[in-house]
């Protein structure tokens, strides 16, 4: 009798275990397939950097998304992910699954945000753009332009020009100077790129000159598919060593004294930006140019025109010789005035 009774008690707490073991694993596929529990469709959630899975189960269960915080490291060690997920803020929507949020959580797909670097822009613009940016984490909000490039690994540089214009895509977390890093990068890959591929026979030495010749044609290019042109005056000037006598070069050069006005006393100014009264380019960019801009300057359209004028409608009259395009500036600019000043061979 005692033996029955003892085997009795083995039969029963083996089929205890047995459906307890079933219903922990009913409990746990369930926990594992059934959406997590939101108020709303989608909320934020931050894994911080340093964060353990334990962490991140806890402050999932304390946020009420997940019942179980025990069941989310188990199904994370299951994965093999317990040590592999990556901080960032993320989106997680209402219809993830736990095992869902294990997947996002590996992957590290994070939610991005963008920033975008206007063609045009001065270096001292995307500054002040930065600064207003609400995601990037301000570092260098005091710093001075030295510091700022010292930062970047590149302190004997001027700025100007060196951020490629484009629209980047970057994580909650992001500094301004890691930010500034990889667009000035993105610039130096793209310019290489692009000198690597330049047109023959261009006055230019280096890929830097392309650099300052196309932050001029940026400036100047109203419309778009004139870029081309505009780089083929310019060349065609300095292949003649002519002056560039081109305006906005003027207004880099004025600084924060210009007022929206090009005097005569600008143009006979003494800056190394004067282009009217020094040849060849400047000493450095004027502004960010653009991907098109930059190309434009190492391959410029098949022309022979040297001069141009605007037409008020944001395109430009090119001319051959000084005549037409005196002809030009009185007709598009002075109402068939000649003009008092015009561009002349240096």
């Amino acid at each position: 009798m005692a033996i029955k009774a003892i085997k009795k008690i083995l039969y029963f707490v083996i089929l205890t275990g047995l459906l307890g073991s079933l219903f922990l694993g009913y409990q746990f596929k369930q926990f594992q397939t059934q959406p997590i529990q939101l108020d709303t469709e989608a909320v934020k959630f931050t894994i911080y950097s340093g964060n353990t899975i334990r962490q991140v189960a806890q402050n999932l269960a304390d946020k009420g998304y997940i019942l179980d915080p025990l069941m989310f490291i188990v199904l994370a060690r299951l994965n093999g992910s317990e040590s592999h997920i990556k901080a960032g803020e993320y989106e997680i929507r209402s219809f993830h699954t736990p095992e869902d949020l294990i997947r996002l959580f590996l992957k590290g797909n994070t939610i991005l945000y963008s920033f975008t670097i206007i063609e045009g822009w001065t270096f001292r613009q995307l500054l002040e753009a930065i600064k207003d940016d609400p995601v990037l984490i301000k570092t260098i909000s005091d710093a001075s332009v030295e510091e700022i490039m010292a930062q970047i690994s590149f302190a004997s540089e001027h700025p100007e020009g060196l951020f490629l214009p484009d629209t980047y895509h970057f994580p909650r977390g992001t500094t301004d100077i890691s930010f500034l890093r990889r667009a000035y990068k993105t610039m130096q890959q793209l310019l290489q790129q692009e000198w690597s591929s330049r047109s023959a026979d261009l006055p230019l030495d280096s890929a830097y000159d392309a650099l300052i010749l196309a932050s001029i044609i940026e400036k100047e290019t109203g419309a778009g598919f004139e870029r081309p042109l505009i780089s083929a005056a310019f060349t065609q000037r300095l292949k003649k060593n002519m002056r560039l006598q081109t305006d906005p070069t003027i207004i880099y050069g004025l600084g924060d004294s210009f007022d929206g006005n090009i005097r005569l006393r600008d143009l006979r100014g003494d800056t190394p930006y004067n282009t009217y009264i020094h040849k060849g380019l400047p000493p450095t960019p004027i502004a960010l140019p653009g991907k098109l801009a930059i190309h434009s300057a190492l391959h410029p359209a098949d022309s022979d025109a040297i001069y141009f004028v605007s037409k008020g409608d944001g395109t430009h009259y090119f001319s051959r010789t000084l005549d037409e395009h005196n002809e030009a500036v009185s007709r598009y600019q002075l109402n068939g005035r000649k003009p008092k000043r015009s561009a002349e061979p240096g």
